[in-house]
């Protein structure tokens, strides 16, 4: 599947599981929610790859980072997120999530020694603001106390933790642990991580028979985990970090369009506004720079490594590599 076609399903999943995650909220405990949504999701992957017949075996390097890359973005990022979600409103949470293209950035810096592309600051810049602009009448009427803050601190603490997932996700794919199989080891150690923290709180592993649970968690494990962060985790490779991060900044546009057919939301001038903003911040992140000279490609440090010492023969297959510079390249 090429790269356009990745982001396009990205954008469309995760845009519309905004509504289905409001089936979720009510009798089950979230981090419950999330242990069952994920729990599913690793199931099906693990009956797929052997359906498949594809390997399952890793070492115990392996398992590590995968436990990590479980932890970060299966585990950690939504209890964080939901977490804060009690002391702030989901607009404001939204808004504090999408600076995840901000903190890809700068981790693709650290890790990978990416250099900063101006072209994705500008258009990230000009999707943030697109964001605070849709959400402005209820950011408007927020009170800035201390449990505020205290909110928003977690819901960036969430997001820093997605963003080290996505690190680690490209970290794994460069040593050739391939995204199917990472994924379902990955989500199963989140749902481990995720029913221990829901134990260690008292909280009750209770389940709503109702069918707007039930659907909801079917699409949020089937959808929006088993497909989406399969599509969205391969892009992380083939386009780069900071480009595919604009996929989250999309999210809220694409609920709101929903949200106009759904459930007849009607739009006033800071959804147009915010809307217009958002897409020509997506247009200038994704279009092919014409003045801005070809981002280097990321490899890891390992990997580098290896071919500095001469590990890696002249000829052998080369490192899953970054393409920074299209995304409609297959």
């Amino acid at each position: 599947m090429n790269n356009t076609m990745l982001y396009i399903l990205t954008v469309l999943i995760w845009g519309s599981t905004w509504i289905a995650i409001n089936y979720q909220l009510g009798e089950v405990a979230p981090e419950a929610s999330v242990a069952y949504r994920f729990g599913l999701a690793a199931t099906v992957l693990f009956i797929y790859c052997w359906l498949r017949k594809l390997p399952l075996a890793m070492n115990a390097k392996q398992h590590l980072w995968l436990a990590l890359f479980g932890m970060a973005l299966f585990g950690c990022n939504y209890f964080f997120l939901y977490q804060a979600q009690q002391h702030i409103n989901s607009a404001l949470t939204c808004i504090a999530f999408s600076t995840l293209l901000l903190f890809n950035i700068i981790n693709a810096r650290i890790w990978y020694k990416t250099p900063v592309n101006s072209q994705v600051v500008i258009g990230g810049a000009l999707g943030l603001i697109g964001i605070v602009i849709l959400f402005w009448p209820q950011v408007n009427t927020l009170s800035f106390t201390d449990m505020t803050l205290y909110g928003l601190v977690l819901c960036l603490i969430g997001t820093a933790s997605a963003s080290t997932g996505n690190m680690i996700s490209i970290r794994n794919q460069n040593h050739k642990m391939p995204v199917v199989q990472s994924n379902a080891w990955g989500m199963l150690y989140g749902t481990i991580f995720m029913s221990v923290l829901a134990l260690a709180q008292g909280k009750s592993f209770t389940f709503e028979w109702s069918a707007s649970y039930i659907s909801s968690l079917l699409f949020l494990s089937i959808f929006g985990s088993v497909i989406a962060f399969g599509c969205y985790l391969s892009l992380m490779t083939r386009i780069g970090p900071h480009k595919t991060s604009y996929a989250n900044i999309l999210f809220p546009a694409v609920a709101v369009a929903i949200s106009t057919v759904v459930e007849g939301f009607v739009w006033d001038q800071y959804t147009v506004f915010g809307f217009i903003a958002i897409m020509v911040g997506n247009f200038v992140v994704l279009s092919k720079p014409r003045t801005l000279k070809r981002d280097k490609m990321i490899v890891s440090n390992d990997k580098a490594s290896s071919e500095k010492h001469g590990t890696i023969k002249h000829g052998a297959e080369k490192p899953n590599n970054i393409d920074t510079d299209e995304v409609t390249a297959n």
